[in-house]
């Protein structure tokens, strides 16, 4: 299929293949769907009047459904929907999206017979009846007894993961907001962590590793093989972590090598929607 060069921070070009393809794929099935305004227009999938939605395997969506706190996930309203009514039925959701990282995760986790072989639950280090958490909440200890309130993209079993796709980076932050972690000080070389004028990079990965520290539980990066500036901003974080075995706790698996490991049939479906091709 068609592909589209990189830039240099590769997000805008992965944006438009992505694009390219949800179109291709919308009118090759008579999806509903949408497209949004702007110099990067994104396409939007909604659920037709057979129930199928455009952005999900057939076989995830059909489990997502079947629980409430997963069909939960799929309800935030996507920004788009405040300043275009696409139909009267029918207001966006972020999950809509057909370049979002976290439909990308439910359309894998969710699908019934990705853990069913363990090659899944071997890569990642997790059971194979681990039961994936959409949008968990570890409660990192801040300073005077508080807990902070950010979501992790999801958990599973003793994995936490952090999911992206054509994200720009994981997010810049005033110094002051990174301050506030309890053992800031104690898991990292602070002055090893990405910093530009009093903000610091990698904000997401930074409260990513703290989780973990304060859980004794394992964090890893999902992105792509197509993103190497998002690869190289993990591993910035990660060397600037003091303890050896924390570090070990600490992973980066790219789509395509958990594509690689998926049933057949959601790797078709992974490169015809995302470009994502296993590797050998």
């Amino acid at each position: 299929m068609k592909r589209y060069a990189l830039n240099t921070r590769g997000s805008i070009s992965l944006r438009q293949e992505l694009s390219w393809r949800a179109l291709t794929l919308a009118a090759a099935e008579k999806l509903l769907h949408e497209m949004t305004d702007g110099e990067t227009p994104s396409i939007l999938f909604g659920r037709d009047d057979v129930g199928r939605h455009g952005n999900f395997h057939p076989a995830a969506y059909e489990k997502i459904c079947s629980e409430p706190l997963w069909i939960r996930r799929l309800q935030k309203v996507h920004t788009a929907s405040r300043k275009f009514k696409a139909r009267a039925n029918w207001r966006w959701r972020e999950l809509d999206c057909a370049n979002s990282s976290d439909a990308l995760l439910m359309n894998i986790f969710c699908h019934p017979e990705t853990l069913l072989d363990g090659h899944v639950a071997l890569l990642l280090g997790i059971d194979t009846d681990a039961k994936p958490e959409f949008g968990f909440k570890p409660r990192t200890p801040l300073h005077a007894g508080k807990r902070d309130n950010t979501e992790i993209d999801m958990k599973i079993g003793n994995l936490l993961v952090e999911a992206k796709l054509t994200e720009s980076d994981f997010q810049w932050a005033k110094r002051r907001m990174v301050d506030r972690y309890r053992d800031l000080e104690d898991v990292f070389h602070r002055d090893e962590l990405p910093m530009s004028d009093d903000r610091h990079g990698g904000y997401q990965l930074i409260r990513g590793t703290l989780a973990a520290h304060a859980m004794g539980s394992s964090f890893c990066v999902l992105c792509d093989a197509r993103r190497p500036d998002l690869i190289e901003d993990w591993y910035a974080v990660m060397k600037a972590v003091r303890f050896a075995d924390l570090r070990c706790r600490l992973k980066i698996v790219t789509w395509q090598e958990l594509a690689s490991v998926l049933p057949a049939e959601l790797q078709i479906f992974l490169e015809d929607k995302y470009g994502i091709i296993t590797l050998s």
